[in-house]
């Protein structure tokens, strides 16, 4: 059937056309099986009088398909209770089915890595014998769910790859805002069993209800289970369920219950505590109250207590609310966060990739300045971008093995953060302090979120992954109460590798050579002393190569100078204002050459040295960097950083039963 609009054809979008292409990526999960069963009609060939929303919002709620995708639509109902994030996601006044100005397609939004980016479908929908085989609306003649859902299948590039994810993730992509998922269950015995792998479980405590209660009714909040929960009848491992509302309600007795009415994306209920249908909880409340709480439970909806509550789920993912200035509220606190920074930045191997803080190499990762103008609430998090990977190359490696670094996803990562007198800043010294606040462990997450209250001064803020040479692209935002500004340290010039055997220290030093100043150039020049001198001291005496230096000139490969440098001892008691000019260096890093980088290895015995770093000729112009890695006898501080556990993607599916 050829469906058409006043004559013209309908679009059908080439980006992502209706078969098999944009339903699998790869034929790992359950929908494999649905490979050549699949057909595509639009709304208006699925029912007489097809609509975005019905006009029963709570028939507009989201019921899952054989699709696991339940985090996805978890995040969902959040944008049904809040219209402003809703038509940021989807933009309002779209001609629709049975308008004019019709042609089969629907634009919508998903914010990505900083940025919102818009996604253009047409509304041909999986369909298995007429009917939506993924997602839907609970009126079936509402589609705003199942064109969503299509919308975020082609922004990941298949409707298979949102089978399994987080919660947090799609709520942070439909709002833009932050998440955080914190633990439910009881902790302390697993972290002595297994301190390791699920070390991530000291930063993610118990959460505690009377924190959020304040906040309950303005934020997203979805809970998840790990394995069947004692109450559920039906529920398997790994699914998510959204918080609707909870309430504290007096009891005949006089006492208080706090009570959770909980939505399953499925559409049905499948629990069987207390407070089910004519559970004996009911028996406790006033019978008007009993009533009138019953009377809110739509279809999927069920009530359990606090109790129940935190015994039968694992965690809780919590979604920041925005206003509708675009603003977030904090949820330890209610505060607004009207001040906000991000910049992105990225960890690559050889040069900015430098591991946790057991690495000696920590120093090299990103590093980024955050001034606080005045004291106040100051939430940070630190985002990576998700790398899509075959399953298969990883089904042979168990997630949870501690000495695997690598998860199907995501780095592990961590944010560190020190508060420093940037005037009198050292980061060799710094780094040897403990930091002032941190995430903790490294987490294969792609967010992790720090929430801290700053006094007014200079913070210096380390993304790292746990593994050095881990590459990945990163974000770091900062939401805060009060005048705040974020910006990035200038990239050091990459460090030599660096080998094993032993601990190394490496500083940076940034400078210039400017014409007729500085741009001395070689020692055939007796302008070569007028060069930049940069003073070192070793310290130990080491057998072997105990000093390596890298100068990197700031230049685009077309306009190279040849550099090249020499190392001089210095005379004890001297400063380097009084060089021996008539002694010849100790080492050097000549000819000079025509390249970015020229590198020297070599052994120093203790003393006071200097660096002359220089171009060939005289008053060339540049900018450089050198950096100076020493040996070191004593032990860089071992932060011992630990490996979180891999996290566990929501992805439990039902059949979808009318």
């Amino acid at each position: 059937m050829k469906a058409e609009c006043g004559g013209e054809a309908l679009f059908k979008d080439p980006g992502f056309p209706p078969d098999d292409t944009s339903l699998f990526a790869d034929t790992s999960t359950p929908i494999a099986r649905l490979r050549g069963k699949i057909t595509w009609l639009r709304p208006q060939e699925i029912c007489q009088s097809p609509a975005l929303f019905p006009d029963n919002i709570n028939l507009g709620h989201a019921k899952q398909g054989l699709l696991g995708d339940c985090w996805f639509l978890c995040a969902c109902t959040f944008l049904l209770k809040n219209k402003h994030l809703l038509n940021k996601v989807l933009p309002p006044d779209q001609p629709q089915w049975g308008d004019s100005r019709y042609r089969g397609s629907f634009r919508f939004r998903f914010w990505q890595q900083g940025h919102w980016t818009e996604v253009t479908i047409d509304d041909l929908l999986p369909c298995i014998n007429s009917s939506l085989c993924f997602s839907r609306c609970h009126s079936p003649t509402a589609f705003w769910v199942a064109l969503l859902e299509k919308a975020y299948a082609k922004l990941h590039g298949a409707y298979e790859r949102l089978w399994a994810g987080q919660v947090s993730e799609a709520l942070v992509d439909l709002t833009g805002g932050l998440a955080e998922r914190w633990s439910l269950g009881d902790i302390g015995s697993e972290e002595e069993q297994r301190p390791e792998q699920d070390s991530d479980l000291v930063r993610r405590r118990r959460v505690d209800l009377n924190l959020l209660h304040p906040m309950k009714d303005e934020c997203a909040i979805s809970c998840a289970t790990h394995s069947s929960p004692g109450g559920a009848s039906e529920l398997g491992q790994y699914h998510a369920l959204t918080v609707m509302e909870w309430l504290n309600v007096k009891t005949v007795s006089g006492s208080e219950a706090l009570l959770l009415r909980i939505r399953n994306p499925w559409g049905r209920c499948c629990w069987g505590g207390a407070w089910i249908g004519s559970g004996a909880g009911w028996s406790s409340v006033d019978p008007v109250s009993a009533l009138d709480l019953q009377a809110r439970v739509s279809e999927g909806e069920f009530w359990l207590d606090e109790t129940e509550f935190l015994s039968q789920f694992d965690d809780v993912t919590v979604g920041y609310p925005i206003s509708v200035d675009g603003h977030l509220k904090s949820v330890y606190s209610g505060n607004l966060l009207t001040h906000s920074h991000q910049l992105a930045g990225r960890w690559m191997k050889g040069h900015s990739a430098g591991g946790s803080r057991n690495s000696s190499s920590y120093s090299s990762n990103p590093k980024f300045w955050l001034k606080v103008c005045e004291r106040g609430e100051v939430v940070i998090s630190l985002l990576q971008h998700r790398k899509w990977r075959k399953t298969e190359k990883y089904a042979q490696t168990p997630l949870e093995d501690s000495k695997n670094t690598t998860h199907q996803h995501y780095q592990a990562i961590a944010l560190h953060m020190w508060k420093v007198e940037k005037k009198r800043f050292n980061l060799s010294r710094m780094l040897n302090k403990p930091p002032y606040a941190s995430t903790h462990c490294h987490a294969y997450e792609r967010e992790v979120v720090l929430h801290e209250q700053l006094e007014s001064g200079y913070y210096l803020l380390i993304p790292s992954t746990y593994q050095p040479g881990a590459e990945a692209r990163l974000l770091i935002r900062v939401f805060s109460s009060s005048s705040t500004s974020l910006s990035a340290l200038k990239s050091p010039a990459p460090s030599l590798p660096l080998t094993t055997d032993g601990e190394w220290e490496t500083s940076y030093f940034q400078g210039s050579w400017v014409e007729e100043r500085t741009a001395g150039g070689s020692r055939n020049f007796p302008s070569h002393w007028q060069n930049p001198c940069f003073p070192f001291t070793v310290c130990d005496e080491s057998a072997g190569v105990n000093v390596r230096i890298t100068l990197h000139q700031s230049c685009p490969d077309t306009d190279l100078h040849p550099i090249g440098f020499h190392i001089y001892k210095l005379p004890e008691g001297e400063s380097e204002q009084t060089l021996p000019r008539d002694e010849d260096p100790v080492a050097s890093c000549v000819p000079h050459c025509y390249i970015q980088d020229v590198s020297l290895a070599c052994r120093l015995s203790p003393g006071a040295y200097t660096v002359v770093p220089s171009t060939y000729q005289p008053d060339c112009s540049a900018d450089f960097t050198i950096s100076l890695a020493r040996r070191i006898h004593r032990k860089v501080v071992k932060s011992q950083e630990r490996l979180g556990r891999a996290i566990q993607e929501i992805s439990h599916i039902s059949v979808m039963q009318s």
